[in-house]
């Protein structure tokens, strides 16, 4: 391994660690971002002529902090920082009380999920803004106003105590599962690292039920990340997937997690994995799906919910079943394309071409993604043709939204 090879595996494996233990002893982010970095740019120019440190992450970790030591003190109001960088060591919890204080409520949910991204992800601004559709000067401004809060807030660098935690969890399990879905759509890193946080948290709280939940709904989800598209990129429904290409191990693992317990992300795992253990479409058991949507709508009921619900009662009993629970959907689901790309699905099972074409224009028209756009042209295009009343169901378009109890995107 070459000098710079090191240094940037190091910088993967190390950095959020060291910046973590910075933090949480300075309590000064930007200080301690600078000084990780700063390590980061030493060793690069130091390690090809020195050679590699017979343990880098060591070597980080010193260069960091005594980087940071340098720079407390030239300002003598920090000597209470400067007194408790010198002695305190490594805490192997710092990740987790960093992605906790990174989460915190007081923090609007848009600036939590870009801290999160920031600053465990490790993704620079221009990174995140265009992950998040926003320009890069917002999204500095957003990052900087966030840190601003903690300090000013005073905002502790801990995991909540016991008495908190049930309350403080729920909303670091959203921030997860908002960083995994931006993933979703081809942004591979961020997927990887919304599992890697589950698995963080499962590893630190293994008997909390919905961190095992959260992380088998998103490994059975991604399991079918390299079956989603095709080699041009254009989408491919779940019916329509390659099986031997999905993640076999990542469905075990998810397997592993699922506890019965009904919990909302449990459930919706559950769906998922009815999904990811049926052999073929065909054998996919759609009555417990609905069941289980059911339940999924009587603990936290949503549109979203609704939406999947009445997909899955499609799918066990036919169309027509399905339009009346759509119809009811309208008015709180307006402008979510999902709803008229199902209800065009079902028109033209049910032999309405006209109407499922007009279906699929307003769909067309509020889709975000280029690639469902391709899809549902692809769909519009074959309503124009003259269409049987009932097709076979590898033909049906479905959402992965329908399939999983999903709230955003498509297969």
């Amino acid at each position: 391994m070459t000098p710079d090879e090191a240094a940037a595996t190091a910088f993967t494996e190390q950095r959020r660690r060291i910046l973590a233990t910075l933090i949480r002893t300075t309590g000064d982010w930007d200080l301690a971002e600078e000084c990780v970095q700063d390590a980061f740019e030493r060793a690069l120019s130091r390690w090809p002529a020195e050679g590699v440190p017979r343990n880098p992450g060591a070597w980080l970790t010193t260069t960091a902090r005594n980087r940071a030591l340098d720079r407390l003190r030239r300002d003598a109001n920090h000597a209470t920082k400067l007194r408790r960088l010198a002695v305190e060591t490594d805490d192997p919890n710092d990740e987790l009380q960093l992605l906790f204080t990174c989460c915190h409520p007081a923090l609007p949910l848009e600036a939590r999920v870009a801290l999160t991204l920031h600053t465990i992800a490790g993704l620079s601004t221009e990174q995140i803004a265009a992950a998040l559709l926003v320009s890069s000067s917002t999204m500095a401004q957003r990052l900087s106003r966030a840190k601003r809060k903690i300090r000013n807030a005073a905002i502790p660098y801990r995991v909540p105590p016991p008495e908190l935690l049930g309350e403080r969890l729920p909303g670091v399990l959203a921030v997860i599962y908002l960083v995994f879905n931006e993933g979703y759509s081809g942004r591979q890193q961020l997927a990887d690292e919304a599992i890697r946080l589950g698995r963080l948290l499962r590893h630190l709280m293994p008997t909390e039920t919905e961190v095992r939940g959260l992380l088998a709904l998103m490994l059975f989800q991604h399991s079918r990340a390299r079956a989603r598209a095709d080699e041009h990129g254009d989408l491919i429904v779940l019916e329509e997937q390659d099986r031997s290409r999905w993640d076999t191990t990542l469905i075990a693992e998810g397997l592993t997690l699922l506890t019965g317990t009904g919990s909302p992300y449990q459930l919706q795992a559950e769906i998922a994995a009815g999904h990811s253990t049926a052999r073929t479409a065909a054998d996919t058991d759609w009555p417990r799906i609905v069941q289980l949507y059911e339940r999924l709508g009587a603990l936290v009921p949503s549109p979203v919910v609704a939406l999947n619900h009445a997909v899955a009662v499609a799918m066990a009993d036919g169309p027509a079943a399905a339009l009346p629970l759509l119809d009811a959907l309208d008015p709180t689901l307006t402008g979510y394309y999902l709803l008229p790309a199902t209800r065009a699905d079902l028109l033209r099972r049910l032999g309405r071409p006209a109407e499922a074409a007009a279906e699929y224009d307003r769909a067309l028209a509020l889709a975000p993604t280029e690639a469902e756009r391709r899809f549902l042209s692809r769909r519009r295009r074959s309503v124009e043709e003259v269409v049987p009343p009932i097709v076979a169901s590898v033909d049906r378009l479905r959402t992965r939204s329908v399939d999983d109890g999903h709230d955003g995107r498509t297969h």
